[in-house]
């Protein structure tokens, strides 16, 4: 289906000013006595102009202007990619006749104390105070990834007058930190890993007393077998919050609110300005990114909006992209300073597809054209279109299996695979995905998680003689993946879809495995945007651990974080048989 909308056309603004004048911590008061640290970047010539804020609680002299021309951008493979250095291109704003503000939220770096993420006012008073100065001309945006992503979205359900329209990337946390962070209610260990990158600031001395009803959750926690296994975890929960504490409390409370999905919405509502979202495939890792750009975008309504997903390959930091600021100052250049750069003529939706490498463009997200197909499991690993006939002889109700124990004992990953026989032409899939099974397992709860690959080109038959009778060993592209804990397995009917299911995710909806039980579980595998090309094969994955890449269960990667897994010997029975119609669900976009 055509849409109405022009091709996407790259923006170039040009270089207006070469000098850029500095103020450096500058403090700006709160209305509660709090003073919060800035600095001020500003063009070498008469003003006023309009401001860009970058506002968040990473250490603002990272995110210096002089200390970032010391080196030039990391790339994500590099050993000194830092990812918390993620404020926007200073000098590259300056130029094009912007100044550019640093903000430190309270309770971080020079800033006054607080909770970085719990004031209320603090942006709103913030983008006041700047568009008072004689700098700024009361037109007022923001940039940045991550923190300074959902900084932004905050500030606009503050709304600010001067704020004219926000450009957040990577954000995260419409319907609150659980359901997005760990995926399925399977506990992610990313905030842990954050820890030597933090700005937070901690007293560690003797543990002191908890609340009594935070006593409770604590000795559950010390006593759970689970974290008793990551030693690194067990020592968090020893420390009783000192250290880490976002880490902590999700170990205590390891649930979401039966109101997440209320608050998101009314979150979403209090938006008025218009918003260019966007992430990129390489936030399936950890998540919250990945699924905050979609979930934010689906939510905030009545106003401009646009979405970019981008590929596999992380941000380079600092961040300094120069396509995303081409990007990102031709959205400002049209609501900051009313140049027509042609933006709202272009498609809303702008994603990166994998395999074919290319830029799609869509009017919504999901894509309005989309096929949801379902392929479903079958014997010898196979991977059909067709449904098993529940009336004739077309499969057999003997269930595939495999048995995991604990990663203390054995670094193998123990599965079960689905393969199609190689594509007859190129298949491209673009959007949300579920993955919809029966199993039995011998214990009360494990982990599911379900595993979505490219593998090929293979020319190769499958038949009898010798040498053809398996699959061969084949490249294989890792392209996304999905999680459930199965003791979390009950579904909100009304808040879910076909492709999208919505566990309840809280402490009264968990329900252990009977034993031998055999359960039906959807699985929400994380969207992505991949062609698999002609002769390539489709493969899912079910398993139910992951594991640390590195020594004391550190990762190489501070964005590749495992999950918490179970401490225990456990037997998955995987059923795909007539009343059993296992099967995932993709979104395949037509290629025409």
């Amino acid at each position: 289906m055509e849409h109405e909308y022009k091709e996407f056309q790259e923006y170039d603004p040009p270089v207006l000013y070469t000098g850029m004048k500095r103020m450096t911590d500058v403090y700006i008061p709160m209305r509660d006595g709090c003073q919060l640290c800035a600095d001020i970047n500003l063009p070498d010539g008469e003003g006023p102009f309009p401001t860009i804020v970058s506002f968040g609680q990473h250490n603002k002299d990272l995110l210096d202007a002089d200390y970032n021309e010391s080196m030039p951008a990391q790339p994500s493979w590099s050993h000194f990619w830092f990812g918390n250095i993620e404020s926007g291109d200073t000098k590259y704003m300056v130029s094009r006749g912007y100044v550019h503000v640093l903000i430190q939220a309270r309770g971080a770096g020079k800033s006054g104390e607080g909770n970085p993420m719990m004031a209320s006012f603090d942006h709103y008073d913030a983008i006041k105070w700047i568009a008072e100065q004689d700098c700024c001309d009361g037109n007022v945006g923001m940039c940045g990834l991550s923190n300074f992503g959902v900084n932004q979205l905050m500030a606009a359900q503050a709304q600010p007058p001067h704020l004219k329209a926000i450009f957040p990337q990577d954000p995260g946390w419409c319907y609150g930190m659980f359901r997005e962070m760990n995926l399925g209610g399977v506990i992610n260990t990313l905030m842990y890993h954050l820890g030597p990158m933090s700005v937070d600031h901690a007293a560690v001395q003797a543990p002191g007393e908890l609340p009594p009803e935070l006593d409770m959750a604590w000795k559950a926690a010390m006593n759970n077998p689970d974290y008793q296994m990551y030693r690194n975890l067990y020592n968090i929960l020893t420390m009783k919050g000192q250290l880490q504490p976002m880490m902590f409390y999700t170990m205590l409370n390891p649930y979401d609110t039966d109101d997440a999905y209320e608050i998101g919405v009314k979150k979403a509502s209090n938006i008025k300005i218009p918003v260019y979202l966007g992430s990129g495939q390489y936030a399936i890792d950890y998540h919250f990114h990945w699924q905050g750009a979609q979930d934010w975008y689906k939510e905030i309504q009545g106003v401009p909006k646009k979405l970019m997903l981008t590929g596999p390959a992380h941000r380079a930091r600092p961040f300094q992209e120069r396509g995303m600021h081409k990007e990102m100052l031709k959205w400002y250049d049209y609501w900051l300073k009313g140049i027509d750069t042609g933006i709202m003529e272009e498609a809303p939706v702008r994603y990166w597809v994998t395999g074919s490498n290319e830029w799609r463009s869509a009017s919504n997200w999901p894509v309005p054209e989309t096929e949801w197909t379902p392929l479903y499991f079958d014997s010898w690993e196979r991977l059909r279109t067709e449904k098993i006939d529940p009336y004739a002889w077309d499969g057999a109700d003997v269930p595939d299996a495999f048995v995991q124990t604990p990663p203390t004992i054995t670094n193998k990953i123990e599965k079960v695979r689905y393969c199609t026989d190689p594509l007859p032409e190129d298949v491209t899939i673009a959007g949300s995905i579920s993955a919809k099974f029966w199993a039995s397992i011998d214990s009360d709860d494990t982990n599911f998680f379900v595993v979505l690959k490219d593998l090929g080109p293979d020319c190769t038959d499958r038949t009898g003689r010798k040498g053809e009778r398996e699959i061969p060993e084949l490249p294989e592209k890792y392209l996304t993946k999905g999680m459930l804990k199965a003791s979390m397995r009950e579904l909100d009917e009304e808040k879910s879809t076909p492709y999208k299911p919505w566990h309840k995710l809280t402490r009264e909806a968990q329900k252990p495995v009977v034993p031998g039980e055999i359960n039906e579980y959807n699985v929400e595998v994380m969207s992505v945007c991949h062609t698999f090309k002609a002769g390539h094969r489709i493969c899912v994955e079910i398993s139910c651990l992951d594991l640390p890449d590195g020594a004391c269960c550190v990762c190489d990667t501070e964005y590749i974080p495992y999950h918490v897994c179970r401490n225990e010997t456990v037997l998955h029975k995987i059923y795909r048989d007539g009343e059993h119609p296992s099967h995932i669900l993709l979104p395949v976009i037509p290629n025409k």
